[in-house]
């Protein structure tokens, strides 16, 4: 069950059905082994292959009718399966970007949290606990994070999946951390732990305002994947260009900001003190540049 507020103060309680068949699965031992056969790769890949066949087209009117999509927002045409519904265009003018030149833009629609980083606090993400280091997987680039601030975009199926730069600048080279799902003590009773992580996707992103921002994909265990879209040969983007997309699958795109070089909105990050997520959308305005 997650609390979530918009910007105007309305609150409400949600719980995803993605969550809560997850959350089944984890608990017992029988739903443990179902999920490792499930996110196994020729699984997984059948899934995905056949969300791309003209045949999935028949999920397409269901979905949009039990979570009311909007799609007057969306770009009008022929649909060639579900995931190519799933992975639609917003017209032109549907969402605007803030061109504050201190402002740090949310990368896509989502649920948003802030927290300050500190070498022992832990996040969950995606319903696994990480410190930013487990996170990244590296010390060192842990360390140049910290007492900044982690941005947590956690993205529902009927939220719209394609996400973009929160600023300007140059760009890394996209690193690829592959997932894994391991049960601790298989012959245990069913409380057991897991430990499970979900493949990400980062980059680095040198702004001239704002420091260096790393915004992270974290996809789907099930039949969700990442698609980022190549690095430009210049090596430089603009806020608002589209970075990539998720194929079905609820997702998570994680920002991490440096000390001193962000100040998040101020009702964001009194909400997330209360446990409470935030709604936002692309290119809104989330956060400005910190005043030294």
């Amino acid at each position: 069950m997650y609390l979530i507020t918009d910007r105007e103060g309305n609150l409400e309680q949600a719980d995803s059905l993605q969550d809560r068949f997850l959350a089944v699965l984890y608990r017992h031992m029988a739903g443990r082994a179902a999920l490792r056969l499930l996110i196994a790769p020729g699984v997984s890949k059948a899934a995905g292959w056949l969300l791309d066949t003209t045949f999935s087209r028949i999920l397409i009117a269901p979905f949009i009718r039990s979570h009311a999509v909007a799609m007057e927002q969306f770009e009008r045409r022929h649909y060639r399966s579900f995931n190519d519904f799933f992975t639609r265009k917003l017209q032109t003018g549907a969402r605007q970007v803030t061109m504050d030149a201190d402002a740090l833009a949310s990368p896509c629609d989502s649920r948003l949290s802030v927290w300050r980083i500190d070498s022992q606090r832990t996040f969950c993400i995606k319903q696994t606990q990480y410190t930013v280091e487990s996170l990244l997987r590296s010390k060192k680039l842990a360390r140049a994070y910290a007492n900044g601030y982690i941005w947590i975009f956690r993205l529902c199926v009927d939220d719209y999946h394609r996400y973009t730069y929160s600023d300007s600048g140059k760009i890394s080279d996209t690193v690829r951390i592959p997932g894994v799902f391991h049960t601790v003590n298989p012959a245990a009773n069913d409380r057991y732990a897991i430990y499970k992580e979900n493949t990400r996707e980062y980059c680095l992103l040198k702004s001239k305002r704002l420091g260096t921002i790393l915004q992270m994909e974290v996809g789907a265990m099930l039949v969700g994947r990442i698609v980022n879209h190549p690095r430009p040969q210049s090596g430089t983007v603009q806020r608002g260009d589209e970075k990539g997309y998720f194929a079905y699958g609820g997702s998570t795109i994680i920002l991490l900001t440096q000390a001193g070089a962000v100040q998040p909105d101020a009702d964001i990050l009194r909400n997330s003190q209360k446990g409470i997520e935030t709604k936002v959308k692309l290119g809104e305005h989330i956060g400005r540049k910190a005043m030294v």
